[in-house]
């Protein structure tokens, strides 16, 4: 059984078992699917799972599909996004990971991408859902005469040995870290990543458990950062990192207790790549903010611009051979990591920086933290092409006369020397996505209300 509808922009994702929209069944529909969209007879792909308790069944039934096709299998078993990718880029394979990132725990999905980890675009994954619900409906078709292999292999510490490898971690002073793994798959790579006598981690939830129980494995929710936060003061902790629930997210609280804005944490690990590698391209998205390209100006880099997603980012890091990218919703791409993201090599960066210094997070982020944004606010409207052709109209005069400028590359940016704010449609729902920024907050606060007044009438 499939659902059309969980196949995603770039994923898929959807609602398991019973009265839900797919079934191990169509996990073994896609898996054949994948093989014959991709060509993968005689081949090999890398597989992994996330603590989801239908990811076992699930995963074990898209091997079959691909297995059936002739494909062979390298099972890495429990795995975090970020070491699938690892997987993909160490061993030059396919690689296929299921999970469903932030969702609540009677989700899950597949996330995939082409040898080094590349991104598999939407045209690919368009094609595998039209041939896994044609073999969905007419059941699933004889094997192949030489079934394809299964082999188990376990990459956990090869993946933890790279990413020391791009961030020097040694003689740092000792840190005391929160680390909140959400019952996510953090609490799987923690101990290879983070384990040993450098840093002291004070663990939350790291018994990774796909129910959930204790927050929603999504960092981007307020709520969700609570018990971090609550931790750090409570400790005196240097930090604390929170991960998503397939942990290639890394959300950075301070010793104070305060999130530090994604942005700002693209804009410091673009001056340590920098110093890496004077010269180098960073890659941002549309809406992460303007101090990201300030400082790499600052610091002799270029900055390119990219819309809103990973597809985007990562085509922009491989065609300008970027050294990083980041985005606003604590995505971080790095070049020596196959260009994928990885939100532990991020928080990686984060600890050396505060390590070296004599200063805590909080100073060490203002800095870097120049404008004031107003977050991500969502607003359900029935016909979003109409609301962004709307909200130009009214915009556009005023803003083009004072030399500022309407962007339609990603929805609507509307922008002037002093404020930006952009409207996004949502991918899967329909909602509006508005985010601002402006060189004070109550400016900011005045853009917001304009914008949402119109948007929610």
């Amino acid at each position: 059984m499939i659902d059309p509808e969980i196949f995603k922009a770039n994923d898929i994702r959807g609602i398991t078992g019973p009265g839900g929209q797919w079934d191990a069944d169509g996990a073994y529909a896609i898996g054949a699917a994948t093989a014959e969209v991709l060509s993968l007879a005689g081949r090999t792909i890398v597989l992994g799972r996330d603590m989801r308790t239908s990811s076992p069944e699930y995963s074990a039934a898209f091997a079959r599909g691909v297995r059936d096709r002739g494909v062979n299998v390298i099972d890495v078993g429990l795995s975090s996004t970020d070491q699938l990718w690892f997987c993909s880029g160490r061993l030059d394979l396919h690689g296929v990971m299921f999970t469903a990132s932030h969702n609540p725990g009677q989700y899950n999905g597949v996330k995939f991408c082409r040898p080094g980890a590349l991104p598999v675009d939407s045209t690919i994954l368009a094609a595998i859902k039209d041939r896994a619900l044609a073999a969905d409906a007419a059941g699933p078709a004889d094997p192949v005469s030489t079934p394809g292999t299964l082999e188990s292999r376990d990459l956990l510490a090869d993946y933890a040995e790279h990413l020391h490898a791009l961030v020097d971690t040694s003689g740092l002073r000792r840190l005391r870290v929160v680390a909140d793994a959400g019952n996510g798959m953090a609490g799987h790579t923690l101990p290879a990543v983070l384990g040993g006598d450098a840093f002291e981690v004070i663990g939350l939830y790291t018994d990774p458990d796909g129910s959930f129980p204790n927050h929603a494995p999504n960092p981007l929710e307020p709520e969700n950062l609570l018990d971090a936060q609550a931790a750090v003061r409570e400790h005196d902790a240097d930090l604390a990192l929170v991960f998503d629930g397939d942990a290639d997210r890394c959300f950075i609280i301070d010793e104070q207790g305060e999130v530090v804005s994604p942005s700002t944490v693209t804009a410091m690990i673009a001056v340590q790549e920098l110093g890496r590698e004077p010269g180098a391209t960073i890659v941002r998205n549309i809406i992460t903010s303007r101090t990201v390209p300030e400082v790499v100006a600052e610091q002799g880099g270029t900055c390119v611009t990219t819309r809103v997603g990973h597809t985007f980012v990562k085509a922009a890091m491989a065609e300008t051979g970027a050294i990083f990218g980041g985005e606003h919703s604590a995505h971080y791409y790095f070049r020596d990591f196959w260009g994928a993201d990885t939100g532990m090599l991020a928080g990686l960066h984060v600890l050396a920086l505060v390590g070296r210094s004599d200063q805590p997070l909080s100073q060490l982020a203002k800095e870097f933290s120049r404008y004031a944004a107003s977050g991500e606010i969502n607003s359900t409207v029935a016909d979003a092409s109409a609301m962004l052709d709307r909200i130009e109209k009214l915009y556009a005069d005023q803003v083009l006369a004072d030399g500022g400028e309407i962007d339609r590359s990603d929805g609507l940016t509307v922008s002037t020397k002093d404020w930006w704010f952009n409207l996004r449609a949502s991918n899967t729902e329909p909602l509006l996505r508005f985010n601002a920024e402006s060189v004070t907050q109550s400016l900011t606060d005045k853009i917001r209300d304009d914008v949402l007044k119109v948007v929610r009438s």
